[in-house]
């Protein structure tokens, strides 16, 4: 368990709070391209790390990102005109451009120049991979962009969700990471009780994760450091004279990946807090090969998976705690653990069951959480490393975000590392 000052240490994100200032050192996804598609479209309300934000895309196609409030009077600028390179607020007509400045002011005396004297927060942003990325930090220190294979491929090559959660962000990565969870929440009955048709339908199956997770349901966990932040691997019984090996990458600050199995997409995450009580849960699914197959898209449009479907204008998933998730009893009852549709919905459901802040003081871990402990552990040390003067060394190094999840079989006496290197090997 974490003290109470770890935990808050770890969960308190706005400006001047520690890990906020950690957070600030690295790109977040902000919002989807598509949220601004045209030069001056309307411009849109965003909310990171406790800050209220407004972004526009300027007629030659910039993206800033401002402070919500006109620094004249605190009106909003959601109502503003975007029009002619800036954000015009309505109220008494001030203009800010992308970089903040104040470029007119109509309603003061020409002679007395004071647009030249008045700026507004505005933050660095980048277009890469479908999303609008911001950087809230230091001007003078601006990180890489992180190489995330997701964000490298074709359009045609992946999909890219984001919905909101009514959680910190914390507790919605250490549902990423828990490898176990996998068994039960997102089971049918038939694969939790082991029943003879579903043994018998798994035990020639392509799907590994299918058939070893029957299998063994008490993996092993050991992590490793790296310089992207922590490789999780989770080991299993399979044959007499194998393990069945998940690898999972915990890059930081906050992103994640779903072990990959040959043949089939990619997944990941990226949990990014709104405030010390929601985050926004970007997902993506990519394919390094092809165009994403029928397949995928049949999984996101049904939300069968792990992206959910979502209010347009909020991003709240149609699913959600006011409708109980849609949870259907007599499913529940007779053929899935949980009777909500949808892994997203699933684990949404049980990470905001726990309330929007966890108290982290009244926990009892097992060795199941042993990636969880390892997760907390490294962002404590990096927040404090900030503190003490040390700029973030993942942030300044996008290439070490060049990685890839693995999930294979190996013998017995075959050790992880090697065995994954030559999967990684053949999979170049």
């Amino acid at each position: 368990m974490l003290s109470q000052a770890e935990n808050d240490l770890l969960t308190q994100t706005a400006i001047g709070t520690p890990a906020g200032e950690y957070f600030r050192r690295y790109w977040l996804p902000a919002m989807l391209a598509s949220e601004v598609p045209a030069p001056d479209c309307p411009p849109v309300r965003v909310k990171l790390l406790g800050e209220d934000l407004i972004a526009f895309r300027d007629t030659h196609g910039r993206v800033g990102l401002l402070d919500e409030f006109c620094p004249h009077r605190r009106a909003s600028l959601f109502w503003g005109r975007n029009e002619e390179c800036g954000l015009r607020c309505v109220y008494h007509g001030w203009k800010f451009d992308p970089s903040g400045a104040c470029v007119d002011m109509p309603n003061e005396p020409a002679q007395y120049a004071f647009e030249n004297k008045v700026r507004t927060r505005a933050y660095s942003t980048r277009e890469y991979g479908g999303v609008i990325w911001a950087y809230l930090g230091p001007p003078d220190q601006l990180p890489e962009l992180p190489k995330l294979e997701w964000a490298r491929v074709p359009d045609s090559h992946r999909y890219v969700s984001k919905r909101f959660q009514e959680t910190n962000y914390l507790q919605a990565i250490e549902g990423g990471i828990d490898s176990s969870h996998s068994n039960f929440l997102h089971a049918t009955l038939d694969a939790f009780r082991v029943t003879d048709s579903y043994v018998e339908k798994t035990k020639n199956s392509a799907n590994l994760r299918a058939k070893y997770h029957l299998m063994d349901k008490a993996p092993r966990f050991s992590v490793k450091k790296t310089d992207y932040g922590l490789v999780i691997a989770v080991r299993r019984n399979a044959e007499e004279d194998t393990y069945y090996w998940r690898l999972t990458q915990f890059l930081l600050p906050s992103h994640t990946m779903i072990p990959y199995q040959k043949g089939h997409s990619i997944h990941g995450h990226c949990w990014v807090p709104r405030d010390d009580q929601t985050c926004w849960v970007w997902t993506m699914t990519w394919n390094p090969d092809d165009a994403l197959s029928r397949e995928d898209r049949d999984a996101i449009e049904n939300d069968s998976f792990v992206h959910a479907k979502v209010e347009p204008v909020t991003f709240r998933p149609l699913r959600n705690q006011d409708n109980n998730y849609l949870i259907d009893r007599e499913q529940q009852r007779s053929a899935t653990m949980t009777g909500i549709h949808g892994f997203a919905a699933q684990d949404q459901a049980l990470q905001e069951s726990m309330g929007p802040l966890v108290d982290r003081t009244r926990e009892r871990l097992g060795t199941s959480d042993t990636a969880i402990i390892a997760m907390r552990r490294l962002l404590l040390q990096e927040i404090r490393s900030l503190q003490q003067g040390e700029t973030p060394l993942a942030a300044q190094q996008g290439d070490i975000y060049w990685v890839r999840s693995c999930s294979l079989v190996l013998n017995r006496q075959v050790e992880l590392d090697e065995g994954a290197r030559e999967l990684m090997k053949a999979e170049v």
